[in-house]
């Protein structure tokens, strides 16, 4: 087993080990995990089905902590997380590994790191915004004498197949071990050193090898998470063929959306609309990438255009750098996708092309705005990993129709009538109204809705 304070790298290259009920294991298959420029930053050992199933079998064996031990245990590991050397990689080294292999803005993955610090001091206060308020958390609580609520789990373990867009997608899934679920987490190829480390520190925390596992896999292996798991989550291809399944929650694009209707000036809100769409490079389900206008939406375009055509073109690792970076032949590939899709459009932004290559095998996905010409046109809820931007004109004929599917809706109106059918709207998952960009979060927020309301139900208790 190799400690979690020792570096471990072969051929250069950092071992990423399967994290399993017995400890590190290291397997004869492995992906490779290369950097932006395509060189090879990282091995990744991936299991195999029989080993995910003895895994799944430890989990479902094992018992929880106590509640006040599992709070304090994810307290613990934040700091862990944050602060010291873990499995070889200090915090710089760790973020600097997520930004060159992620293509994320090194800022961003350190504002992720110090946001994984908050959450875990914050999870338990968290969890009670979620909790219904006339359930009590345990059957010994003296209210349930009188007859109460008692908030209890769906089932024991949960799978998280973890997206790998940005490293803050993994403050959300360890709300699960808080509430005592045993937890197995499949990482994303594209950046596994986050859910490496975070599962690493929780077990230094005081969590059991068989309460968290980390279980890298094949697609074929990965059926077997789902199989293993009472409940599961995630945003892959292997979740998405269970979409129907209701112990499977799919995580979907947000395609969040700013809408500025004529009661308001959208030059006082340029700097937020600005801030919404290019914010952590644009890479997350939180950035918008639509903007209705009540109007001609060209002035606002072109304004939006010209604030994101000043950002600069820098490698991820550059502490300067806004914009997301990828391999220059993944690149150009999503240039040619985006050229295809936007047919037809006017373009303010990016036209003529948005990749700028950096001379090593990487290039920097620059922003793009296009203009549509009707509020319906379903290119305005396409979700791309970069500041790309729709703008389309929206009237009140239009209604709410064209702003649903939305994960964030950033409002700006004074009509209380548009606001209550934005609230109304079982599709649009949140709702904010004046200079709040779509990106803000806090404590007892939910993301889109509460996980717990997932993992949890109530049950109904009395006793003598």
């Amino acid at each position: 087993m190799v400690s979690s304070q020792e570096t471990d790298r072969t051929d250069g290259l950092i071992q990423l080990d399967v994290l399993g009920p017995s400890g590190s294991y290291r397997s004869r298959s492995r992906a490779t995990v290369p950097d932006v420029s395509g060189r090879p930053a990282a091995e990744l050992s991936l299991a195999p089905t029989v080993y995910v199933d003895r895994a799944m079998a430890a989990l479902r064996r094992a018992r929880p902590l106590s509640a006040d031990e599992r709070v304090a245990a994810i307290v613990r590991a934040g700091r862990l997380f944050a602060t010291e050397t873990i499995n070889g990689l200090t915090v710089g080294e760790y973020e600097h590994a997520v930004s060159r292999v992620g293509g994320v803005p090194i800022q961003v993955v350190r504002a992720a790191t110090r946001t994984a610090l908050e959450r875990s001091a914050q999870l338990h206060h968290g969890l009670q915004h979620a909790r219904p308020w006339g359930a009590v958390g345990d059957w010994r609580d003296p209210l349930t004498r009188a007859g109460r609520a008692v908030w209890t789990r769906r089932g024991e373990v949960f799978a998280v197949h973890a997206a790998g867009n940005h490293p803050g997608t993994h403050t959300l899934w360890p709300e699960a071990l808080a509430l005592g679920y045993r937890v197995a987490v499949r990482p994303s190829r594209r950046e596994p050193f986050t859910p490496h480390r975070l599962v690493t520190a929780l077990r230094m925390a005081g969590f059991g090898e068989d309460q968290v596992v980390l279980l890298p896999t094949d697609h074929a292996a990965a059926e077997a998470l789902l199989r293993g798991a009472d409940l599961a989550y995630g945003s892959d291809e292997v979740i998405r063929r269970y979409a129907d399944d209701p112990a499977v929650l799919p995580l979907i694009p947000g395609r969040s959306k700013i809408l500025l209707t004529a009661d308001t000036d959208w030059r006082d809100h340029l700097d937020t609309v600005v801030e919404s769409i290019a914010h952590h490079g644009g890479t997350g389900c939180v950035n918008a990438t639509a903007v209705l206008v009540e109007g001609d939406p060209a002035p606002v375009a072109e304004a939006i255009a010209g604030r994101l055509s000043v950002l600069p073109s820098l490698p991820p690792e550059d502490d300067k750098a806004i914009l997301p970076v990828q391999s220059a032949v993944s690149a150009r590939a999503l240039e040619k996708y985006v050229r295809d899709r936007a047919a037809g459009a006017r373009a303010h932004l990016g036209g003529d092309g948005f990749v700028e290559e950096l001379g090593d095998g990487s290039a920097v996905l620059r922003p793009v705005v296009h203009q549509l010409e009707r509020a319906d046109d379903p290119r305005a809820g396409a979700e791309l990993p970069f500041p790309c931007v729709w703008v389309a004109p929206w009237s009140r004929d239009d209604g709410v129709a064209p702003l649903r599917d939305t994960l964030i809706l950033g409002a700006y109106t004074e009509d209380d009538r548009l606001i209550d059918a934005f609230l109304d709207e079982p599709t649009i998952a949140n709702v904010y109204l004046g200079d709040h960009p779509t990106y803000w979060t806090a404590t007892g927020i939910p993301h889109d809705g509460y996980l717990a309301h997932f993992l949890m139900r109530t049950k109904g208790v009395i006793r003598g």
